[in-house]
C-alpha cells in the first residue's frame, strides 16, 4: 500500500502540470503558420505567440501557430540566411533559369553595389545574377525576421534578402514624427523602403553587484563607461564577443562614439580652432582612446562569451561584478531573477550612461519568398499596433498587459508615453524621447566599420587573453607605470586609417584567406606588445 500511494503521488506531480495547462494551438491544427526566426528570449516568445494568437483569431477568425527558429544571436541568424538563400538561389539559378554557376555569380546575386539598368540585354553574368534575385520570390522557408540590431537589418536589406512588406502603405499614419520618426539621436528607426521597421528600443549600460563591488574594494557605484577599467575589477567584468553579439558590438560602438565626441571637445579647447576643422582629428583620436578603453575592459574580463544573456546572469549570481548588458536585461527579466534569489533587487544595480549610449531599434522584417505573406503583414501590423507596443511595458494582468512576463522594455511608437498608460507601464517614469543629453549617433564615423571594429576587439582582446590579462596584471602590480600602458596600448595597428584602409580590404576580400591572415598577424603584434608591457612593468617595478 505504501509502495503504491508513492506512485500514485510521482504519478500526480508529474501529471498534473498536463491535465492543467492551457490549451495550446499547435502547428498541426491550426489554420495557419508563420515562421519567425529570433535572437529574442523565451519571455518575449510566449508574450508575442500569446498575444498575437489571440489578435489574428480576433481579426480573420483564424487560427495561426507561431513556429520560432532559435539558432543564436542576430550575427549567427545573418550567416545562416546568407547561406539559406545561397543554396535557395543557386538552385533557382540551375534549374529553373538553366545557367551556369560560378563563384562570380555567388558573389554577384546578393551584392548591394550591383544595380540593374533598364536594359538586360546588356547584363553581364554578375548583373544577370543580381536582376534574377531582386525580381524573384525566392525563399529560404522564414517569414519573418524579429529582433537583433538594425545594422544587420540593413545589411540584409541592401543583399535583397528583405522585402517591402506594405506595411507602409497600409498605416502611412505611423510613420510620422509623433508616432514612428524616421530617425532619432542619429539612428534610423525605418526604411524609407520599407524593408524594415524599428519595433521597441534598445539602450546599452552596466549590470552590477553591489555585494561583489564591495567585495574587491570598490564603494561607489559604476556611472561611466571608463569605470570598466579599473584595476580593481580584474578577472570581475562579464562580457561577450562583438563578432557573434551585434547588440554588445553596438555597444562597443558607444563607447568609441563617447570618446570622439570627447576628443572633440578636448581639441576645440586645445587649438581654439572652429569645431567643423577638428572632426577628422577628433575621429581618429576618438577611435584610438575608445579602443583602449575597451582593451583594458577586456583585460578586467572574466570571459567573452557567445551569448549576451550570460553576462547579466553571472552578475546576478556573484560570479562577476559587472557586466555590459542590453538595457531590457539589466532593469528587466534579470532583477526578477535577483527578485526570487534574495527577495529583493537591493544587491543588482543597472546604470545606462546618458551620454555614452544611444537609443536603437530593435528592428521587424519581412524575408524574401515568405511563405506566407498575409499572415507575416499582419505580424508586421500586430506588432507596431498599440496592442502590441503593450507588450513591452506594460505590467502582467493590465488591461492589454502581458500574460505570464514583465518584458520591461521601450516601445518604439511615441504616442505610448501619455499619462494615460503610466498607471499600467512597469517604467512609467521612463520616455526614452525626453532623454537629457543622450549620444547622437554619427554613422559617418563608424558605422562603415562597424564589422570591422568587432574583429579588431575580438582579436586584441578575445584571441590573446592570455598575454592581456597578464600584461595587465604585471602593471597593476607594478604600479601602473606609464611606459608599459603605452606599450600595450598602442593602437597604431589598428588606427583609423589602418581600419578603413588594409583591414577593411581584407575584411570584405572574395578571399576569406584573406582574413584569416589578418587577424593571425594582427594576434601577433598585440602580444608581442603585451608581452613587452609586462616586462617593461617588471622591470620597473624590481627598479622599486
Amino acid at each position: 500500500m505504501k509502495r503504491a500511494l508513492i506512485i500514485l503521488a510521482l504519478v500526480a506531480i508529474v501529471g498534473l502540470p498536463f491535465v492543467f495547462r492551457k490549451k495550446q494551438v499547435t502547428i498541426r491544427n491550426a489554420d495557419e503558420t508563420l515562421v519567425v526566426i529570433t535572437p529574442h528570449n523565451e519571455a518575449l516568445r510566449h508574450e508575442y505567440t500569446h498575444g498575437f494568437r489571440e489578435w489574428y483569431r480576433a481579426k480573420t477568425g483564424k487560427t495561426i501557430a507561431l513556429d520560432w527558429r532559435v539558432i543564436g544571436g542576430t550575427s549567427e541568424i545573418t550567416r545562416f540566411l546568407e547561406s539559406e538563400y545561397v543554396s535557395a538561389f543557386q538552385n533557382y539559378w540551375t534549374r529553373t533559369l538553366n545557367r551556369p554557376w560560378s563563384i562570380e555569380v555567388q558573389a554577384a546575386f546578393h551584392n548591394p553595389r550591383l544595380t540593374p539598368d533598364d536594359t538586360p540585354a546588356d547584363d553581364t553574368p554578375e548583373m544577370a545574377a543580381r536582376r534574377a534575385f531582386l525580381e524573384s520570390k525566392i525563399s529560404c522557408g522564414i517569414d519573418i525576421f524579429f529582433g537583433g540590431g538594425s545594422f544587420d537589418f540593413i545589411r540584409q536589406a541592401n543583399a535583397g534578402r528583405l522585402v517591402d512588406s506594405g506595411i507602409m502603405k497600409l498605416h502611412p499614419e505611423w510613420f510620422k514624427d509623433d508616432v514612428i520618426p524616421q530617425s532619432f539621436t542619429g539612428e534610423p528607426y525605418w526604411d524609407k523602403q520599407g524593408r524594415w521597421v524599428g519595433d521597441v528600443l534598445s539602450s546599452y549600460g552596466m549590470i552590477y553587484n553591489r555585494d561583489a563591488l564591495a567585495r574587491i574594494g570598490i564603494t561607489s557605484e559604476p556611472r561611466s563607461w571608463d569605470d570598466l577599467e579599473n584595476p580593481k575589477l580584474q578577472g570581475e567584468v562579464a562580457l561577450c564577443d562583438p563578432t557573434k553579439s551585434s547588440s554588445i558590438a553596438k555597444a562597443f560602438e558607444n563607447v568609441i562614439q563617447q570618446h570622439i565626441y570627447r576628443q572633440w571637445a578636448r581639441l576645440e579647447r586645445e587649438t581654439g580652432k572652429e569645431r567643423k576643422g577638428l572632426e577628422k582629428d577628433a575621429v581618429a583620436a576618438g577611435w584610438a582612446s575608445g579602443l583602449q578603453l575597451l582593451q583594458k575592459a577586456g583585460a578586467n574580463a572574466r570571459y567573452f562569451t557567445d551569448t549576451s544573456q550570460k553576462p547579466p546572469i553571472d552578475v546576478i549570481q556573484g560570479n562577476s561584478a559587472i557586466g555590459m548588458c542590453i538595457d531590457f536585461y539589466g532593469r528587466g527579466s534579470y532583477q526578477n531573477t535577483a527578485l526570487r534569489l534574495d527577495g529583493s533587487h537591493g544587491r543588482v544595480g543597472y546604470y545606462s550612461p546618458p551620454d555614452g549610449t544611444v537609443l536603437s531599434p530593435d528592428p521587424i522584417a519581412v524575408m524574401r519568398g515568405s511563405p506566407n505573406p498575409s499572415a507575416a503583414l499582419a505580424f508586421m501590423e500586430y506588432a507596431l499596433s498599440m496592442d502590441g507596443q503593450k507588450l513591452w511595458n506594460f505590467k502582467t494582468g493590465t488591461p492589454g498587459g502581458t500574460d505570464r512576463y514583465e518584458l520591461r522594455r521601450l516601445p518604439i511608437r511615441r504616442d505610448f508615453y501619455t499619462s494615460d498608460f503610466a498607471q499600467y507601464r512597469s517604467d512609467p517614469d521612463v520616455n526614452p524621447y525626453e532623454g537629457t543629453n543622450p549620444l547622437v549617433y554619427n554613422g559617418a564615423w563608424t558605422g562603415g566599420i562597424f564589422r570591422e571594429m568587432a574583429f579588431v576587439i575580438r582579436v586584441m582582446c578575445l584571441d590573446t587573453h592570455t598575454e592581456l590579462v597578464e600584461a595587465w596584471r604585471a602593471i597593476i602590480k607594478a604600479g601602473m607605470p606609464a611606459d608599459a600602458i603605452a606599450v600595450m596600448s598602442d593602437m597604431s595597428a589598428v588606427s583609423y586609417e589602418e581600419m578603413n584602409g588594409r583591414i577593411k580590404q581584407a575584411l570584405n576580400s572574395k578571399n576569406k584567406v584573406d582574413e584569416i591572415r589578418l587577424a593571425n598577424s594582427l594576434a601577433n603584434q598585440f602580444r608581442l606588445q603585451y608581452v613587452k608591457a609586462a616586462e617593461m612593468a617588471r622591470a620597473t617595478q624590481k627598479a622599486d
